[in-house]
């Protein structure tokens, strides 16, 4: 009677699999530590990316520049164009439309790098968050950009070209009305991200949704001290023209941090 032979059985690791912890083991933070050095070099790297990405984003500014003029000889009420009291003002002008363009389109780039760069110093929960709020702060940027040109820059223009027009002659020239605009969509760019910045602050447990609740009546004062900062004008209209909607996105961003953000602790 022949006897069964029993042949071994291997097991081979997969050598590309990385072992980690159980479904219901948490992960433990490592942070690595670099020299002065590799943080200077990782810093360089960063800076060179963001450069590239700047530089081939300006070859699509060249083209969206003269355009970008015309729209903007619209909104601010330069009837025929703008004036131009040195010889060098069309090219001047032209090349720093073209470089704010570049600015606009390489921004995604330029915080990615940025939030590259400082990743390695947050737990993982944080990163997780912090990527994940990425997409709403170039949204909203994207809107208070929006909102300033197409609603904030036409009433500021519209009331700079009508001030006192029977003493003065209105002809703006292009590089005091670009950093005029400028000033407008940047100001309420950074403004609208108030939902953003207040999220993060409940979420990372930094200041609670009842704390920023108490502080509305300050959050009145100081949104008002910011909108006439972004509208240069004394116009009272443009001003609330412009703190209208901060009101809403503080009371939106007390309501994201009161039920949404759950806050976190770090280990």
């Amino acid at each position: 009677m022949a006897r069964a032979i029993k042949i071994p059985s291997f097991r081979f690791k997969n050598p590309l699999k990385r072992p980690g912890p159980a479904p219901d083991e948490p992960y433990e933070d490592v942070f690595e530590e670099m020299t002065l050095q590799e943080h200077l070099e990782e810093l360089r790297s960063r800076i060179i990316r963001a450069c590239l990405a700047i530089g081939v984003a300006f070859l699509a500014g060249l083209g969206l520049a003269i355009p970008g003029l015309k729209v903007l000889a619209n909104v601010a009420h330069a009837k025929g164009g703008f004036l131009a009291t040195s010889p060098m003002d069309p090219l001047t002008v032209y090349f720093k439309v073209a470089m704010y363009i570049a600015l606009a389109l390489a921004a995604p780039a330029i915080v990615y790098q940025l939030v590259g760069f400082l990743a390695p110093g947050l737990t993982r929960k944080e990163k997780r968050i912090l990527y994940t709020s990425l997409p709403f702060v170039s949204l909203l940027f994207v809107a208070g950009a929006a909102f300033s040109f197409f609603i904030v820059a036409p009433h500021v223009f519209g009331f700079l070209a009508g001030f006192l027009h029977h003493s003065f002659k209105y002809e703006p020239t292009g590089p005091n009305s670009i950093e005029l605009l400028l000033q407008l969509m940047a100001g309420m760019g950074l403004a609208f991200e108030m939902p953003v910045i207040m999220f993060l602050l409940a979420k990372l447990n930094i200041v609670s949704a009842r704390r920023m609740a108490s502080w509305r009546r300050y959050a009145v004062v100081l949104i008002l001290i910011i909108a006439a900062i972004i509208t240069p004008t004394p116009d009272p209209f443009n001003m609330l023209i412009t703190a209208a909607p901060l009101f809403v996105l503080y009371e939106i961003g007390l309501l994201l941090a009161r039920f949404i953000a759950k806050p976190i602790q770090r280990t």
